[in-house]
């Protein structure tokens, strides 16, 4: 247990050393304002003491003061007050500064490890614990830096204290000072109890938030299958079990808290007490007592303020904890050196050799494959469900690099070229559109600076543009969320004008174009290939009507290339093929 205790300090300790670290001008200020604080504090206990001394006793036994005393004491006073207020907005404004910088800057990190990993690594962990992370986690891992300029400038108050009191009365001195051992002994308890069920709370902060973010994402199956009641439990139980954790961190708080607010008290009370009887037999005058019963009253804040960063640290570790693993994950995809081809037209493409496996899984998604694409041509990967052809067309354009293999961009393996190299030259549209709260001009240029002729040169050539000009407000009318307001063949359209705008020379759509008629899908195809420069097309298709529009077909089975030909030439060659074209050209045909 002690082992532990002592973790949870040492590991604490650093985390405040790591926040120093990153802003020391912010925390220098804010201390400098604390010190100010904590130096006028104890000023004031003087400055209270030669008033009564000088001036409320003295006008007792003689029954009159003068002016100038009473100013004098009302200036004391009052220039003591307004250095007071000085040191605390400074603490406080710095404090504040340093902890809204610090979150700023850890939300910055993660999201920017959340664009550098992969989308396997994505894949392995929910949306709600990424926002989580993100937001909740990075602000409790800084939230104890408000109070640490307080508590910094409080020890500096209380080392200054202690010199006073014990110049001024070491026995009363010595009475009062002996609290300070418990109060810092029962703030070291408090750590070690409240840390694991801070832990369980902040983890329960993330799972409320992953449950909620799934129920929003899945409202459509929610509402048509009737299960808002389910839903509704699955959340209503967990968060009763983040109330229940909450709770448990209060009990822990209304047990600690009341002692660590009694204890300097007690202090001050037995000062009071062995310090009337001094004042008594004459060790000591009345004022001295005033003075140092007044500076003991004035430490209980203070130390409180220790109190609270020791308070905080469990919550704070518990936040960085759940930080510190997405900002130490590896896997981020590496760039080469090399520079794109400066070519117009199609790409050539070719693959060769790649095998591919998901992490854990019991068999490789693609083994071996290898196939080219020569530019300018429309090719269509066809095979049945699980044969890997969304994991080929992720490879193609980067989204995931081949355990194995090679994938050539206009014959450079995509893997040596610079970062920004891919995506510049191909684009990628999947079958589940995402389109964002925007107008329709936002969604497809996603705010570069593209003119009106080519944002509607590129609707035109994903036949949106009839739709969009009867739109309400045209270009500048709001889609809503995920385009909401939109069909599912409307998004899928938008989504392939978002690619063709940016003149792609490999466009890589995974079905991208199933929610729109085989009329409207042919218009689209025959666009990107009458074009005044046609992008390389490589669509993962399942029509008929989509496969037939395209120059060469490769079949997909089972992760490997089984054959490749023309769509009429598989079909007499290729039973597999043959036999999967004709039931979804079957499953086409109204009933």
């Amino acid at each position: 247990m002690a082992r532990r205790r002592d973790a949870v300090v040492r590991r604490g300790l650093r985390h405040v050393g790591r926040g120093i670290v990153e802003q020391p001008r912010m925390f220098t200020l804010a201390v400098l304002g604390s010190s100010l604080y904590g130096a006028m504090t104890v000023a004031s206990a003087y400055v209270i003491g030669e008033v009564t001394d000088r001036v409320l006793l003295p006008s007792f036994d003689d029954g009159v003061t003068t002016a100038t005393a009473l100013s004098l004491a009302a200036a004391a006073i009052v220039g003591v007050a307004l250095l007071k207020i000085v040191g605390i907005l400074g603490r406080r404004l710095f404090a504040g500064i340093m902890s809204y910088r610090l979150q700023a800057e850890y939300r910055r990190r993660v999201t920017r490890q959340y664009l550098r990993l992969p989308l396997s690594w994505h894949q392995r962990h929910p949306t709600g614990q990424l926002l989580s992370n993100a937001n909740s986690d990075v602000e409790a891992s800084w939230y104890f830096v408000a109070p640490l300029p307080f508590a910094v400038g409080a020890l500096v108050m209380i080392a200054i204290t202690s010199v006073a009191l014990v110049l001024t009365d070491p026995l009363l001195a010595l009475v009062g000072l002996v609290v300070f051992p418990l109060v810092f002994l029962v703030n070291i308890v408090y750590s070690q109890v409240m840390s694991p069920r801070m832990q369980r709370a902040q983890q329960l902060r993330a799972e409320v938030s992953e449950i909620a973010h799934e129920s929003f994402d899945a409202a459509l199956v929610v509402k048509t299958l009737g299960r808002e009641s389910a839903e509704s439990e699955r959340f209503g139980a967990r968060a009763e079990e983040l109330r229940d954790g909450l709770i448990a961190v209060g009990r822990v708080r209304g047990l600690f808290d009341p002692l660590m607010e009694a204890l300097p008290n007690l202090g001050t009370l037995a000062v009071l007490l062995i310090g009337a009887g001094r004042v008594a037999d004459g060790s000591t005058d009345a004022g001295e007592l005033v003075s140092i019963a007044y500076l003991f009253t004035l430490l209980a804040l203070p130390i409180r303020a220790i109190g609270w960063v020791l308070a905080d640290l469990p919550r704070a570790l518990a936040g960085f904890d759940r930080v510190t693993p997405v900002l130490e994950a590896t896997g981020e995809t590496p760039y080469g050196p090399d520079a794109a081809a400066v070519v117009t037209g199609g790409a050539t493409v070719g693959v060769a050799g790649v095998d591919f496996a998901f992490a854990d899984a019991s068999a490789p998604t693609l083994r071996g494959v290898t196939f080219d694409v020569r530019p300018g041509t429309t090719v269509a990967v066809v095979g049945p469900t699980g044969s890997g052809k969304s994991t080929l067309a992720g490879l193609l354009v980067r989204l995931v690099d081949p355990a194995d293999g090679t994938v050539l961009l206009d014959g450079v393996d995509v893997r040596r070229l610079r970062e920004g190299e891919v995506s510049g030259q191909a684009a990628f549209v999947a079958q589940g559109t995402f389109l964002f709260d925007d107008t329709v001009r936002g969604n497809v240029t996603l705010d570069e600076p593209f003119s009106d002729e080519q944002v509607w040169a590129a609707l035109r050539v994903a036949a949106a543009d009839e739709f969009v000009a009867a739109l309400p407000d045209g270009l500048e009318t709001r889609v809503g969320e995920r385009g909401a307001t939109l069909s599912g063949g409307q998004r899928q359209r938008l989504a392939l004008a978002r690619a063709v705008v940016r003149r792609p020379r490999l466009l890589v759509l995974d079905d991208a174009t199933s929610a729109v008629d085989p009329s409207v899908e042919a218009r689209i195809l025959d666009a990107l290939r009458d074009s005044d420069e046609p992008a390389t097309v490589v669509v993962i298709a399942y029509r008929q009507a989509t496969i037939s529009l395209a120059d060469e077909v490769v079949w997909l089975e089972q992760g490997r290339v089984l054959a490749r030909g023309s769509h009429e030439q598989l079909l007499g060659e290729v039973p597999g093929y043959a036999a999967l074209v004709r039931a979804y050209a079957q499953a086409e045909v109204p009933a």
